[in-house]
């Protein structure tokens, strides 16, 4: 199926409402969380040691189909579907073959034989989802954000310590993106010293007309700081190497939006831990000129060098994307990452048959979410509206 077959299944289904308008394969290729212009993977990965079956639950947000192929790489056998929306299952069976369809959620949580459930639902919904799933003997495995609200953060802890079931969360931007994996073995074999600072820059592209209605409610979504900063509060944590962190402060806002006056589409926040401090600013400001979703770059600042990512774009250099830069005491080189492994679809699967925490760490990946939680929690609101003109020459 070529692209142009692919996104009229995806508009026929809204997914093209879940961010892949005009760009689905700038995205898939760069990133890895849209529907790539290939076929889906034929089976595991040679690294991929075990296997496991699995069902997917949720189908309202694109992501679904990096977490379903991460899962296959890594030795997972997908047996089941179900979505709220029957129009949603068009594209998704085009690209995965004729997988059953689950009548109910309970037909698939009743599956004794599914021990991992995948969802890519409304955000608000993926935290009660996965407290199910667990509470059903299953380990989740959740697009991000996978919480949305301090309270369900407590609740998704409870249920995790009375299971011992796991709760992982698929923070795309690092598992899903080769340069960011690089750059995580840099800094753990020491190439940069000891980290002081992250700093994360992550624009994106609203896309307007083509998002589903609940994108534009915060009820839904849990703010900007909650969703796309869950990203960004990940890449700080497993960066800097952070077990324990703070929120020193947080704002978001609405600029662009106005017809929206419950979305957010701009944010920052600063973040202290045990590991090094960290600053993210996210937004929804992509502009049509550039010719993928969005620039996000990190930049990852040691005692003895500093590392530079543009994941997706260098937007007057190098085409492509996972573009990697190293300064340190012996000089400065660019590493070219599109051939890196991804490494999570196996390992978590490993991790899932012989319960180790090897793809994820369940602490982090919940402190990570606690983060942008709270910031979002505190966030002072910035004023939006028309600003007044610069003055001066």
């Amino acid at each position: 199926m070529d692209m142009i077959d692919r996104r009229l299944l995806l508009a026929s289904a809204g997914l093209i409402g879940a961010g892949l308008a005009g760009t689905a394969r700038a995205q898939s290729t760069a990133q890895g969380n849209g529907v790539s212009a290939n076929a889906a993977p034929t089976g595991p990965d040679p690294s991929a040691k075990d296997r496991i079956r699995f069902a997917v639950i949720g189908l309202d947000h694109s992501h679904i189909y990096a977490i379903t192929d991460a899962l296959i790489r890594g030795g997972g056998t997908l047996v089941a579907v179900h979505a709220s929306d029957p129009q949603q299952l068009v594209p998704f069976r085009a690209r995965y073959g004729d997988v059953k369809v689950a009548r109910s959620e309970a037909e698939i949580l009743d599956d004794k034989s599914v021990q991992v459930v995948a969802s890519a639902s409304i955000p608000n919904l993926r935290a009660p989802l996965g407290v199910r799933v667990m509470r059903a003997g299953k380990d989740f495995l959740s697009d991000k954000p996978g919480i949305t609200s301090l309270a369900q953060l407590a609740e998704v802890r409870r249920t995790i310590a009375e299971t011992k079931r796991k709760f992982a969360i698929m923070y795309s931007e690092r598992l899903e993106v080769r340069a960011a994996v690089k750059a995580g073995e840099l800094v753990h074999a020491g190439a940069i010293g000891r980290v002081v600072q992250t700093i994360n820059i992550a624009p994106h592209r609203v896309s307007a007309p083509s998002r589903p209605e609940w994108f534009w409610d915060v009820a839904n979504y849990g703010g900007i700081l909650t969703d796309i900063g869950s990203h960004q509060a990940d890449q700080f944590v497993f960066y800097t190497g952070s077990t324990e962190a703070q929120v020193v402060a947080s704002q978001v806002g609405n600029f662009a939006t106005p017809n929206h006056p419950k979305f957010q589409d701009f944010g920052d926040m600063m973040m202290t831990g045990n590991g090094g401090t960290g600053y993210v600013r996210v937004d929804w400001y992509t502009p049509d000129g550039l010719p993928t979703w969005g620039d996000g770059r990190v930049f990852i600042l040691g005692t003895e060098g500093y590392i530079e990512l543009r994941k997706y774009v260098d937007i007057q250099g190098r085409p492509g994307g996972n573009h990697l830069f190293l300064a340190d005491r012996k000089g400065t080189r660019y590493i070219d990452c599109n051939a890196v492994p991804l490494p999570f679809g196996p390992q978590f699967v490993t991790d899932v048959v012989q319960r180790t925490e090897v793809a994820q760490n369940q602490a982090q990946a919940l402190l990570a979410a606690e983060l942008v939680l709270t910031a979002q929690d505190k966030a002072r609101t910035l004023a939006g509206g028309q600003r007044p003109p610069v003055q001066g020459g």
